[in-house]
């Protein structure tokens, strides 16, 4: 199963991304966490990414597609993988679609979390509140003007992959304002619908 997950910061992607990696027994593969990695492993392209993270500079598309292509050739990545925080950009999506084809492999999924832009605010301030309560430090990005800003990044680089992927016949929509489970229960149910298809297609 190789599943990217969209929707923007606060929608849950990072919990549903976990409960996946249970039930499928597939990574979750997120940006820093291969980028870290990569250069650990002084991979070449490892190597080239802490080259430019040294002299303070933004890693290029390049590069972290580079990196996303070594990592889904590692054997934990045979049986699927789910893409976190990647793509972000149109430029990136057409480099998963570029790396899967060379590979005769294809994305089973997109799944957006669609949510309230309204209510995210609500539910991360929330957040904070709760955090403090319990004497946990509060998350920078728990704050409405970091939130907000990234949110408007969000819907200026990110949200045209909506598009993008619904044109493509990927896109699956679920409810992020659901609860937690309800969320779980959505989108395992879609993706038996995904698995029935391809069988039937097979």
């Amino acid at each position: 199963m190789r599943l990217i997950l969209l929707g923007p910061p606060g929608a849950g992607k990072g919990t549903q991304a976990q409960r996946l990696v249970e039930s499928y027994n597939i990574p979750q593969l997120s940006t820093g966490d291969m980028l870290r990695a990569a250069v650990k492993a002084g991979t070449e392209v490892g190597k080239r990414a802490k080259a430019v993270m040294d002299a303070g500079e933004l890693v290029s598309d390049e590069i972290v597609n580079a990196i996303v292509a070594e990592r889904i050739d590692q054997p934990d990545c045979a049986n699927g993988f789910i893409l976190d925080g990647y793509p972000r950009t149109l430029q990136q999506a057409d480099a998963v679609g570029d790396m899967l084809s060379r590979r005769k492999q294809k994305l089973d999924a997109v799944i957006e979390l669609v949510v309230d832009d309204k209510a995210l605010v609500g539910r991360i301030v929330k957040r904070a509140k709760d955090a403090e309560a319990a004497g946990q430090s509060v998350r920078k990005d728990d704050n409405p003007q970091v939130f907000d800003e990234r949110l408007r990044e969000y819907y200026k680089k990110t949200a045209p992959l909506i598009g993008y992927y619904y044109a493509k016949g990927r896109l699956e929509g679920v409810d992020g304002m659901a609860s937690i489970d309800e969320v779980t229960s959505q989108i395992e149910a879609l993706l038996r619908g995904v698995r029935g298809k391809a069988k039937a297609d097979a």
